[in-house]
């Protein structure tokens, strides 16, 4: 009998002292940057629309103007975590963004690479890791007349331009900051380490060639490995084409003010049967290409909040997604309202500070006791609760202040579950049986 191990591996944080080429930052340095991401990021899940154009031909002259949805995951590009992975024959590692709002993986590379690659695989006058796809004996590309091409990929910004029918099917992704991602759609040998020390190949990955990649939110990464629920992403790819992950995918986020020695880390596979035990399970859906969970309500204290039914429900303008890509945590206003009210009366006695959009409401923390709290607790619709730790809601921001962890969600519009409310908790996406399952957790290996 073959036994079923696991792919584990580190996810490091944008803000990582182990990324060595980043900035010497202080908390709310940090802190505000991330917000400045989430909020472009939650303005996009809104549903604004992205114009691009195709070109049709290749003398430079632009083509006809499409208007097409533009999504979380493409509007600012990334979420806060990497991974790194091995691509190609032979293999080159590269360090990608994880990103569970993200339909498509693509990498820094280069195709029929000319003088301006070096033998160590980086574009002159660049720091960022290239691939040398033409160098790698299982890169293949996508013909631009496939089906493929011209309407599998149309929603992954693939271009009409195909000067030959074996041409390769491009794409040109237009980020609404600015940024960009250009390059050739293909399929690749991606090699990921085993738990047990081994190591697996996965096949014919589709993963986007990029050889003009523009903005600073990739500044410290080599491309992006897309986990949403998409039929080309990464997570489909690996959760149905493998024999160990068996339709599931994980990860575990520690504390954001955690020591560098304490990892994250994204698994796919099953988790031991200890942790199995422990977990709730609540319905997994979809809005857009995030992850999305039913919420029913929020109580505090015990006391359901008096949050109207609609800003649950997606099909009368709410919704909440799930989302690792964004750090603090959305709430339409209809729900942001009385969180706040509620939580505000526990914190009274501490003094209150004036802070920078989008924190409400900050305090002194100097002598504060999270025990004095009242518990907050998400219900889901199918009877799940999910009781965050309250560092996670009431979270510090530099040394000796603390402010609440939710920020305010234009109204109607979709709220979303951020990266720092699902801190200490073990998170399983079962992409099989549609559903999301949960338990507390160190995130200890």
């Amino acid at each position: 009998m073959v036994m079923v191990v696991a792919v584990r591996m580190e996810l490091i944080h944008r803000h990582s002292p182990k990324l060595n080429n980043m900035p010497m930052m202080s908390e709310v340095e940090r802190m505000k940057e991330l917000l400045h991401n989430d909020i472009i990021r939650q303005n996009k899940r809104r549903g604004r629309r992205l114009r691009q154009t195709n070109n049709n031909n290749n003398n430079g002259a632009s083509g006809s103007a499409i208007e097409m949805p533009l999504q979380a995951g493409r509007d600012y590009g990334t979420g806060m975590y990497f991974v790194e992975i091995k691509v190609g024959t032979p293999s080159q590692k590269l360090r990608l963004i994880v990103d569970t709002g993200s339909e498509f993986s693509w990498i820094s590379c280069r195709y029929h690479c000319g003088p301006s690659c070096t033998k160590k695989g980086t574009i002159a006058g660049s720091r960022r890791r290239v691939f040398k796809a033409d160098l790698s004996s299982s890169f293949k590309t996508i013909p631009c007349s496939s089906d493929m091409c011209k309407s599998e990929f149309a929603r992954l910004f693939s271009l009409t331009f195909c000067p030959t029918p074996t041409s390769p099917c491009a794409y040109d992704y237009r980020y609404a900051d600015g940024s960009a991602a250009k390059g050739i759609f293909g399929k690749e040998r991606v090699t990921i380490g085993l738990e047990n020390g081994g190591k697996t190949r996965i096949e014919e990955v589709v993963m986007g060639c990029s050889d003009t990649i523009q903005g600073q939110i990739f500044a410290e990464a080599d491309g992006v490995l897309g986990l949403s629920y998409d039929k080309y992403s990464f997570a489909q790819k690996v959760t149905n084409g493998s024999t160990f992950a068996r339709g599931k995918f994980a990860y575990c986020l520690v504390d954001h003010l955690s020591h560098k020695n304490v990892s994250n880390y994204l698994i796919f596979g099953e988790e031991s049967k200890r942790m199995r035990m422990r977990m709730r399970y609540t319905l997994l859906g979809l809005i857009g290409p995030d992850y999305g969970v039913s919420v029913k309500g929020i109580s505090i204290g015990g006391v359901m909040l008096n949050i109207p039914s609609q800003v649950w429900d997606f099909n009368r303008g709410g919704g909440t997604a799930f989302d690792s890509g964004t750090t603090l945590t959305f709430l339409a206003e209809p729900a942001y309202k009385p969180v706040v009210a509620a939580l505000e009366m526990s914190l009274s006695r501490y003094q209150r500070l004036k802070r920078d959009a989008p924190f409400e409401y900050c305090f002194n923390s100097t002598g504060f006791d999270e025990s004095s709290v009242p518990k907050l607790v998400f219900h889901f619709a199918d009877g799940a609760r999910f009781e965050p730790h309250t560092k996670s809601y009431i979270i510090r921001v530099a040394h000796g202040i603390r402010c609440l962890g939710f920020v305010s969600a234009t109204w109607p519009g979709a709220s979303a579950i951020g990266n720092i409310m699902q801190q200490n908790y073990f998170w399983e996406f079962d992409l099989l049986k549609d559903r999301l399952g949960f338990a507390p957790s160190t995130c200890a290996t």
